[in-house]
């Protein structure tokens, strides 16, 4: 009896000849997890100095002028940049001068950039991600302000006023909260950049940048989504003048915001059969395909298909109804 009864159990046929082994996508599994971003933006930089050891000639008509120490013959002007000496060495008698020694020197000032940003990352344990990008922006310079003796002392514009910058750097995130289809995550970048042919880099030592910001990610799909990134950048160069042994340090720290998607590659093909309307995940043969109803702009569940997730009785003016049936 027992025998009998384990006979009925087995099928009759082997499965096989109806389940066929599915075949793996190697690449796209491998890669499933990798996110490329495209953004533009705004940035605002602002831009200020220490003039330690320095001096300030403001001529009463013409923009100020630096001296080294106690030496007012020896001048430069445009110095957040690029570093000019004046031929001159006569002192005008009406001029203001003013030393570091006695006060403290400086300028603020501010530039706008239009940054045009590329970055590929990997995600991984649902939440953590690593990469790295490169970003282009134009950069303008504004006009410098004193920051003492402002009825004295002039502004001045350094100039060329108008440069393409260039950064490349690292990148890591963590998602730390959901609402819905937003997730917001934190992410660090560090990396190099060079200004752009406004600065004189032979005058120039730069160092690392670092930018710190929150992503808020809207998912339009499992492929797609748009992101707001604001985030603070820090940044320092030093400025070499001609025949000077001083350095001018120089903070150009920066506010951004940036506005872009991010795609991630499909681990599955997209159905053949022009004809398929399947909307869940299925297969031809061996291979396992993803439904060609499945835009990539619109969110679907790959397990049975969400194309209309909203019924219609809860549409227009359906949806101010007490009773929408």
């Amino acid at each position: 009896m027992i025998a009998t009864a384990q006979d009925e159990e087995k099928p009759t046929f082997p499965l096989e000849t109806i389940y066929a082994k599915r075949k793996p996508w190697g690449t796209r599994k491998l890669l499933k997890n990798f996110r490329f971003s495209l953004s533009t933006g705004y940035g605002h930089t602002f831009m200020s100095h220490k003039l330690d050891g320095y001096g300030i000639i403001q001529p009463k008509n013409g923009s100020p002028q630096l001296f080294l120490g106690s030496a007012p013959s020896t001048r430069f002007s445009n110095w957040v940049n690029r570093g000019i000496q004046d031929s001159t060495t006569t002192v005008p008698i009406d001029a203001f001068r003013v030393s570091s020694d006695s006060t403290k020197l400086g300028f603020k000032g501010k530039a706008w950039n239009i940054p045009l940003n590329a970055t590929i990352h990997y995600e991984f344990l649902e939440r953590y991600r690593i990469g790295g990008g490169y970003a282009i922006e134009y950069m303008n310079l504004g006009p410098m302000h004193p920051i003492t003796f402002k009825d004295k002392i002039s502004n001045f514009q350094p100039t060329p006023k108008g440069g393409m910058m260039q950064k490349y750097y690292g990148m890591l995130g963590i998602s730390f909260y959901r609402i819905d289809k937003f997730l917001f995550t934190g992410d660090v970048q560090a990396g190099g950049y060079k200004p752009g042919k406004n600065f004189d880099m032979s005058q120039i030592k730069k160092g690392l940048y670092v930018n710190a910001g929150v992503t808020i990610e809207h998912e339009f799909s499992e492929y797609l989504k748009a992101f707001l990134r604001p985030s603070f950048e820090f940044k320092t160069y030093t400025l070499n003048l001609p025949n000077s042994d001083k350095p001018i340090p120089h903070y150009m720290n920066a506010f951004y915001v940036n506005i872009g998607l991010t795609y991630a590659l499909p681990e599955l093909p997209k159905c053949f059969h022009k004809e398929c309307q399947a909307q869940m995940n299925h297969t031809h043969g061996n291979r396992e395909y993803r439904s060609r109803m499945h835009k990539i702009y619109k969110k679907q569940n790959p397990m049975y298909g969400e194309n209309y997730p909203k019924l219609l009785k809860y549409k227009g003016r359906n949806k101010k109804k007490m009773n929408p049936y």
